[in-house]
């Protein structure tokens, strides 16, 4: 049975991208950081993405194209070519990467079968798809990196109407000032 985990990069304040939607101040350089992803990314072999997120992922799909990316890229890369992806979104028209699949709607109680029925961890990933899993009451991790970066305002990384009870299960420090933090979503 796998887990449901939420994992994305977050600025201190909260936000998955700022006002403008950027999200460059999340340590895309920080090689010990992304080997550290890419370990976490390889145990949930299918990603769930909104449009948005997965858009901005599709670089990974020719990053080992490039010989010139760093072998830390190149190794995040060959871990997200490896994955299923799944894509909700109403308004995309086609994928153009590789082992990935178009869903037109996010069906909580679905995916949470899905999810049981695996024998790895899922990644959801955008905090407005997240937002709708946390809501249903599906997600049994948030694994949020932390930059130490406060942005103001942007897409909030958790919905600001939602509580949520959580239980701290670890954490790890990198160099570059990012914090992982792993909690449980307490489903009391």
């Amino acid at each position: 049975m796998g887990r449901l985990i939420y994992s994305m990069i977050s600025s201190l304040d909260g936000y998955a991208s700022d006002a403008s939607g950027n999200t460059d101040w999340g340590a895309s350089t920080d090689e010990q950081l992304h080997d550290f992803i890419a370990e976490k990314f390889a145990a949930a072999a299918t990603y769930l993405y909104g449009r948005r997120i997965y858009e901005m992922m599709t670089f990974w799909e020719t990053a080992l194209d490039d010989p010139a990316h760093p072998d830390f890229v190149r190794r995040f890369a060959t871990v997200w070519q490896s994955a299923e992806k799944i894509v909700y979104s109403t308004t995309l028209d086609s994928t153009s990467t590789a082992k990935t699949t178009l869903e037109r709607t996010f069906d909580p109680q679905a995916v949470r079968a899905m999810v049981d029925a695996l024998d790895h961890d899922v990644s959801i990933e955008g905090p407005t798809l997240a937002a709708h899993a946390l809501r249903a009451g599906i997600v049994d991790e948030i694994q949020p990196y932390v930059s130490p970066v406060s942005v103001g305002d942007g897409l909030r990384f958790l919905p600001a109407d939602l509580p949520l009870n959580l239980d701290l299960l670890d954490d790890h420090r990198f160099d570059s000032g990012v914090v992982w933090l792993r909690y449980a979503v307490r489903k009391d």
